[in-house]
């Protein structure tokens, strides 16, 4: 049972480890190629642990090999344009104008709802609307809507607003976030100030938001 143990800790460790290696897309959507090496490497880390006369080097070797291939590949696809698009496919438009293109539809095996469950997803439920939308290479499709029906913005209506970031997480669970304080301005002293006026302490305190201009949401704890 220790053994078991002891390798399932290895191997969950080097796994860890070779998804971060791989990059944060990884943890994203997945290409084609990148599907094929997580689901590989869950395979292999399972078998040290399942079968305990297999030595853990089994499982540790094709994991590196993987890891390293899949690094290689990545390389050569930021170099090669023609290899990330063997490796990687690329984006196809589906919409064009309001009108859906039936014969990129059946090159991707896309079926009407497949297509509408992604648009109303994006808020859009009248293809009429769409002026551009293009399947990603992850199968994800993103969509552009027509200048006419989009919201007015702020720059629309002829009102000029200085670009300012958004709020920031000052305290999360009773922890004061230093550097998160520092960047909208704020410091200890004025931390303590402010919940002085909101008649609670820090430990009482679930999260709070700041912004560059000192206005601030306080969320208190319930329990």
């Amino acid at each position: 049972m220790l053994i078991v143990l002891f390798r399932a800790v290895i191997l969950y460790i080097v796994i860890i480890f070779c998804i971060r290696l791989m990059g944060k897309k990884q943890l994203g959507e997945l290409q084609p190629s990148e599907l094929v090496v997580t689901i590989m490497l869950s395979n292999i880390a399972t078998l040290p642990i399942e079968d305990i006369n297999l030595p853990v080097l089994m499982g540790l070797v094709p994991i590196f090999t993987i890891v390293c291939i899949d690094v290689f590949f990545s390389y050569l696809s930021l170099c090669s344009r023609g290899f990330r698009r063997v490796l990687c496919g690329s984006p196809k438009i589906i919409i064009s104008g309001g009108v859906l293109d039936q014969r990129v539809m059946k090159k991707l095996r896309f079926t009407v709802d497949d297509i509408f469950e992604a648009l109303r997803g994006q808020g859009i439920f009248d293809i009429s609307q769409v002026q551009l939308a293009v399947v990603e290479t992850t199968g994800q499709i993103s969509a552009y809507v027509k200048p006419a029906e989009q919201p007015a913005t702020v720059k629309d209506i002829g009102r000029n607003k200085p670009a300012a970031d958004p709020p920031m997480l000052i305290v999360n669970d009773g922890e004061p976030l230093e550097h998160a304080m520092q960047s909208v301005g704020a410091d200890s002293k004025w931390l303590e100030g402010v919940l002085k006026k909101e008649g609670c302490t820090l430990a009482q305190v679930f999260i709070m938001t700041c912004g560059a201009d000192k206005n601030y949401t306080l969320i208190r704890k319930e329990i």
